[in-house]
């Protein structure tokens, strides 16, 4: 009668072991001896799930890498920048996410230009461009258009985490050490090899090493929300986007493709500073500055929350080091005028995959990838950077609004709008450098208006910028 007992209580220590097993197991997976975090691992860590994290995670997974994908958001999250550049096609292409993208966009075959100093629009086509290939592209809800790339990362292989903050990176001989929180409150340590830094306008890693410069030439800020009932361009052009010249600034006006209609005023800190009203409110006040557009919107109503943001022009003194990256907005952002920042986010996404991958693999080549890298992206920003830091002077308003086959600028011009700035064409470059001409020589006969607009834009990017507030 003894024996089934002390069997029985065999057992239970047995059973008991096991589950204290089971713990420590657990527990040690989660700490190391000294109570700390332990390191988790992975061979590239990716900062932000945006449209440059999502596409250099997914390139990556798409070749076998151990990637690990930050988002500090959770998708479906806002966020402005709607329309998108004729030369995002072939990478949608590339990446594989061309049918999702044309499920949520609307079409756009070209832009619009009003200007009050001028009698009537200006209206281009980008089938007209050097390049006729790319003729259209899409405005999308940056919700829907963001959590389709990250969704697609995940299912390349990409481990994605999401409601998840980096908090610091320390880069050591070998690798990089980044710590995070979630939103929860739980804080974990990743050691990588490399660290893309996609963080957008966060720009975490330039901030952290404290080489982030904002722009001398460009200072802006930025009003915006969302409206349904606006009046749009007829027929096939309906989701053109528009911009409208006024007194301190101009205007976007994007169409969506589920009724809404992006309007977005960007105006020097001078004027947001004369600010009396909440947002919403000013925006409205705003519009009524600009006639042409308040007669689009007569019909219309503000449907979402208004958001200021200021300090729109930055750029870091570097985007490479050893190892890491810095990609998209985390690297520099310029304007919103020419709709160029998903572009640049997902070509340098595009160049920075093989660059990683060269620093992963072949050391000694490293440096030259990453030259390569820093040098292709600043020739994309400033490219556009010309044209942007001049979008308020009286001469390049002239000339989009009068627009010349003459010497073929137009088709030109049309291509820098359509984002085809990363090919070495010599006789594109050729016909911009004559279009930059006729710019100057447009200053010069009009040099007492030239130089007052000047100062002006001189004093705009001395002052503060605005912290980001909604109503």
């Amino acid at each position: 009668m003894q024996v089934p007992v002390k069997r029985g209580c065999i057992v239970v220590i047995i059973v008991f072991l096991r589950i204290l097993c089971v713990l420590c197991v657990l527990c040690v997976k989660a700490f190391d001896y000294n109570g700390l975090m332990i390191e988790l691992r992975c061979e590239v860590l990716v900062i932000g799930g945006g449209p440059a994290g999502s596409t250099v995670a997914a390139l990556l997974a798409q070749r076998g890498r151990d990637v690990v994908m930050l988002e500090k958001s959770r998708h479906p999250r806002f966020h402005i920048g709607e329309s998108l550049l004729p030369l995002n096609m072939p990478l949608f292409e590339k990446l594989g996410v061309a049918a999702e993208i044309e499920r949520i966009g609307m079409y756009k075959y070209g832009a619009e230009f009003v200007s009050q100093w001028h009698e009537k629009p200006t209206h281009v086509d980008f089938a007209n461009a050097w390049d006729p290939s790319f003729s259209y592209t899409y405005q999308v809800r940056r919700s829907d258009f963001d959590e389709i790339l990250f969704r697609h990362a995940a299912r390349q292989g990409a481990k994605t985490i999401e409601g998840c903050r980096v908090t610091g990176v320390d880069f050591d001989e070998d690798d990089a050490v980044v710590t995070t929180r979630h939103e929860d409150g739980r804080e974990q340590r990743w050691r990588a090899r490399f660290v893309a830094d996609a963080s957008g306008r966060d720009t975490f890693l330039a901030n952290q090493l404290g080489i982030k410069r904002r722009s001398k030439d460009n200072n802006t800020a930025a009003l915006f929300g969302h409206f349904s009932g606006a009046k749009r361009l007829p027929g096939k052009i309906e989701g053109n986007i528009s911009l409208f010249w006024f007194e301190h600034g101009w205007f976007w006006f994007i169409p969506l493709s589920d009724g809404a209609t992006s309007i977005g005023a960007v105006c020097s800190p001078q004027y947001m500073k004369s600010r009396k009203t909440g947002p919403a409110q000013f925006l409205m006040d705003t519009i009524a500055l600009c006639p042409p557009l308040a007669e689009r919107l007569r019909e219309a109503m503000l449907v979402s929350e208004v958001t200021a943001t200021g300090n729109y022009s930055y750029m870091a003194s570097r985007c490479t080091g050893r190892n890491y990256l810095m990609i998209g907005d985390a690297f520099a952002f310029i304007d919103p005028v020419f709709s160029s920042g998903v572009l640049l986010a997902m070509q340098s996404a595009f160049v920075g995959a093989d660059t990683i991958e060269t620093c992963l693999d072949r050391p000694r080549e490293a440096r030259a990838a990453q030259r390569t890298f820093e040098a292709a992206t600043r020739r994309g920003l400033s490219t556009f950077s010309w044209f942007i830091y001049r979008i308020m002077t009286p001469g390049l308003r002239h000339l989009l609004m009068n627009p010349t086959r003459k010497f073929r600028m137009q088709p030109a011009i049309l291509s820098v709008l359509a984002g085809d700035v990363f090919h070495e064409r010599l006789a594109l470059r050729a016909r911009l450098a004559v279009f930059k001409l006729f710019y100057y020589l447009h200053g010069a006969l009009n040099l007492r208006k030239s130089l007052a607009e000047w100062k002006q834009r001189r004093k705009a990017t001395r002052d503060a910028g605005i912290e980001t507030t909604a109503a």
